[in-house]
Order: structure tokens, then C-alpha cells, then sequence
């Protein structure tokens, strides 16, 4: 009875303490000064809209067949992604441990001695006791430590995603430089090809007294330049195969790509990215969670001003009553209840309660940051894409007039038209090439600046 008494009044003492720190007990929540924060919680709050471009599965986005193939054997194979689930695993099981907190830990430590006096050895003593330790959390030190846990549990799951966004991302555009490469390498490759007879050309119209020799060294080293940037292409594919390897975890080898492979998004064209998107982005989750994590950090902090409540029991069997040994063995129970209180740490208290807030506050803004840096990535990604479509037709029309430019200056040499130079000849084609590679180049800046967009809402799923 009289235990309970002291149980009660530790406890009664402890709520009374307990008022001047109400904010190591509450639930973390965005703080009303951070309006970006404040609108952040309402896009949360709001209902998610299944059909916008992030929250597409990636399977819906990327419809290559082969790009499919590669996206899979990758998500199975890649060590980074394998390691942020080994990350999740180990956060999953502290937040258990920090569940398991709230039980008594519980010790069987048996033990048996005697002892000498005077040459003649004492009966043998024994213990066999059960020892029970139970802390009650009136001030939510283990609740803090359980919340902390489930924040960084959550943040790990967040980083897993982020990873696997990045890993599908990384995919789908070393396979679109693949197939920009590929293709840029055929066309050089036919174009040498073309040069070649146009060197033979100008021979033969040397010969007939058409032109000089001026035009056939000319027309050697255009072709000698175009076998040169051929082999420039070779390398840079040559690596991005080795890019590819990497990402699949596999040696290097040559990968086959679809050489007619588009990449478009849906029409997305509007004035600012919702909230609710960027919302959906991990990175930007798991910096709500390292946010949440240290606004618990601090909370603990603030419960080691205040005493510890912890409660003991032991009992068991034993032949050692005081200084007396009876054999056979009795049963024995103790029960005991101590509150610590901090009398000579309260300077370390200080100064770690105003670390805390100090990095809670680093939190804070990293949260802010990461918001404001996602909403530039989105605008980013969307300029971009969005004047790759704008420059696609400009392209179309430049190749389309410079095949005509190269088809009818060829014509008029042929024919020996008056004022028709072979340095108009090989101006067309040189720009042609170059125009031609551009298209490409830019079909490529398209498909990564759609892969980026879908990174950047927070897809991957």
C-alpha cells in the first residue's frame, strides 16, 4: 500500500512539471510562421489526383519494349536501390526496438557462491532471481524516441523511392542517348558514304576540266572530317554502353536499342505547378520527415530537464535470507520505485535542448529549400520540353529546305549552270549534316526532358 502511495505521488509530481512542457508530448506539425509550409500541408490534405504525369506508373510512361526490358532487369539488379532497401529494413527495425521500449526488460541472472573463514568453507549460497525494470514514460522520452523512429522509418521508405525514380530515370535516358548516338552514327556513316562519291565527283569533273584541283582537296577533306567525327561517335556510344552496364550490374557489353524510339508526354501545358505535385515528390517527403524527426529530437531533448520515473521487481528462489542460509531454498520478491531527478546535468540539458532547435530549425529550411528547388526543377523540365517541341519544327523545315539546297546545287554543277560553284556544294551538304544531327540531338533533349518532368512530380512508382 505504502508503494503504491509513492507511485502515486512521483506521478502527481511529475504532471505538475509536466505544464511548463506541453511540447514534448504533441504530434509534430508544420509551423504556422512557414506559409510555404502551411500550403505544402494543405496539398497534402487534399485529394490526390491519380491522372496527373507524376502519379503515372512508370510502365505507363515508358511504352519501349525494350527500355521496359531494361528498366526491370535494372530495378532488380542495381546495388544503389538494393542498399536503400537494406536502409528501410534496418529503420523499420528500430522503430521496433523503439516499440519495444514501452515493455519491461526482464533478466535472469543466477548465481551461487561460499566462501572460507578460518580453513572451514561456508555453505553453499544461491540465488535465482527473475529481475524486472519497468520505466514509465511520463514525460515522453520513450515517445518521442518511438516517433523519431517512425519519421526516419518513413524517410527511408522516401530515399528508397527517390532512388528508385532516379534508377528508372537513369535508364530511360542513357537509352535514349543510346538510340541518339546509334542513330547519329548511321547517318554519319551513310553521309561518308555520299561524301565519298562526291570526292570521286569531283575528280571526275577535274578530268572533263570542270573544276580544279582546289575542289578535289576540298571535297577529300570534308569526307576526312566526317570519318573523324565518326570516330568521335564511336567512343561516346562505346561509353554510354559501359553507362548502361553499370546501371544493370552486369559487365560491359553492347546494348540494342529501338532506333526509331520517341519519347512525348501528355499535354501538360499550364501557368505553375500545383502544391499537390510537388507534394508527391519523395525527396520532398523525406525532408518532411527529417523535419518531423528532429521537432522529436528536440522534444526529448526538452524531457531530460524533468526526472525519470522507473519501477523494479525481483524474485526468485534462494537459501540466503540476510546473513542466514536454510536449506531447502525460499521464494523471494522485492518491489521498488525510484524517480531520478537531474540536479548537476541541467548545463548539458541546456545545451543540448539548444542544439536541437538549432537543427531543427536547419531542418525547417532544408524543407523550404527542397520545396523551392522542386518547383524550379519542374519549371525547368517543362521549358525545356515544351521549346524542344517548338524547335522540332523548326528543325524539320530546316532539313526539309537544306536536302532541296544540296539536291539542286548538285543538279547545277552537274549540268555546268553558270555561277554554281563546288563551294556551294559543299556548303549544302555540311549544312545539311549538321542540321540533320541537330534533329537528332534535339529528339534526344526532348525525351530527357520528359524523363526529368516525371522525375521531377515525384514519379518512378
Amino acid at each position: 500500500m505504502k508503494f503504491n502511495k509513492i507511485i502515486l505521488a512521483a506521478a502527481t509530481l511529475a504532471a505538475s512539471m509536466a505544464f511548463t512542457g506541453c511540447n514534448m508530448y504533441g504530434k509534430f506539425k508544420m509551423p504556422e510562421e512557414s506559409a510555404l509550409g502551411q500550403e505544402y500541408v494543405k496539398a497534402v490534405e487534399a485529394e490526390t489526383d491519380s491522372t496527373t504525369f507524376g502519379n503515372l506508373k512508370w510502365q505507363e510512361v515508358f511504352t519501349d519494349p525494350v527500355l521496359v526490358d531494361l528498366i526491370y532487369q535494372a530495378l532488380d539488379n542495381n546495388k544503389d536501390l538494393r542498399n536503400a532497401k537494406l536502409n528501410v529494413d534496418i529503420a523499420h527495425a528500430q522503430l521496433l526496438g523503439a516499440k519495444l521500449s514501452y515493455l519491461p526488460s526482464l533478466a535472469l541472472t543466477p548465481n551461487a557462491g561460499r566462501a572460507m573463514y578460518d580453513k572451514t568453507w561456508s555453505e553453499w549460497s544461491y540465488q535465482i532471481p527473475l529481475a524486472a525494470s519497468w520505466e514509465i514514460d511520463i514525460f515522453g522520452k520513450i515517445l518521442n524516441s518511438k516517433r523519431g523512429a517512425a519519421a526516419a522509418y518513413e524517410m527511408s521508405k522516401d530515399y528508397h523511392q527517390a532512388v528508385r525514380s532516379q534508377i528508372i530515370g537513369a535508364v530511360a535516358n542513357t537509352y535514349y542517348a543510346l538510340v541518339a548516338l546509334e542513330n547519329s552514327l548511321t547517318l554519319s556513316r551513310n553521309t561518308a558514304e555520299l561524301w565519298k562519291q562526291s570526292v570521286q565527283t569531283m575528280k571526275d569533273f577535274k578530268e572533263a576540266g570542270r573544276v580544279n584541283e582546289a575542289a578535289v582537296v576540298q571535297s577529300s577533306a570534308q569526307y576526312y572530317s566526317i570519318l573523324a567525327s565518326i570516330t568521335d561517335l564511336e567512343v561516346q556510344l562505346d561509353q554510354m554502353n559501359n553507362t548502361m552496364s553499370l546501371l544493370m550490374n552486369v559487365m560491359p557489353q553492347k546494348w540494342m536499342v529501338s532506333p526509331d524510339a520517341q519519347l512525348t508526354a501528355p499535354q501538360i501545358m499550364r501557368n505553375a505547378i500545383p502544391m499537390r505535385e510537388l507534394a508527391a515528390r519523395p525527396d520532398v517527403r523525406a525532408a518532411e520527415q527529417s523535419l518531423a524527426a528532429a521537432y522529436y529530437t528536440t522534444a526529448a531533448a526538452r524531457s531530460a530537464f524533468y526526472p525519470g520515473l522507473s519501477i523494479t521487481a525481483n524474485g526468485g528462489f534462494t537459501n540466503s535470507i540476510g546473513t542466514l542460509i536454510t536449506n531447502p531454498g525460499v521464494w523471494f520478491v522485492q518491489l521498488a520505485g525510484s524517480l531520478t531527478a537531474p540536479l548537476f546535468s541541467r548545463g548539458a540539458n541546456i545545451s543540448r535542448l539548444k542544439a536541437a532547435k538549432a537543427q531543427q530549425q536547419q531542418a525547417m529550411n532544408n524543407f523550404e529549400y527542397a520545396l523551392m528547388s522542386a518547383s524550379a526543377e519542374v519549371s525547368d523540365a517543362m521549358t525545356t520540353y515544351e521549346k524542344s517541341l517548338e524547335k522540332t519544327g523548326y528543325l524539320i523545315e530546316q532539313v526539309d529546305n537544306l536536302s532541296k539546297a544540296v539536291e539542286y546545287t548538285e543538279e547545277l554543277l552537274r549540268v555546268g549552270s553558270a555561277g554554281t560553284t563546288y563551294l556551294e556544294v559543299l556548303t549544302a551538304q555540311q549544312n545539311l549534316l549538321q542540321s540533320q544531327l541537330a534533329a537528332i540531338s534535339n529528339d534526344r533533349a526532348r525525351a530527357s526532358a520528359v524523363i526529368s518532368l516525371y522525375q521531377s512530380l515525384g514519379g518512378g512508382r
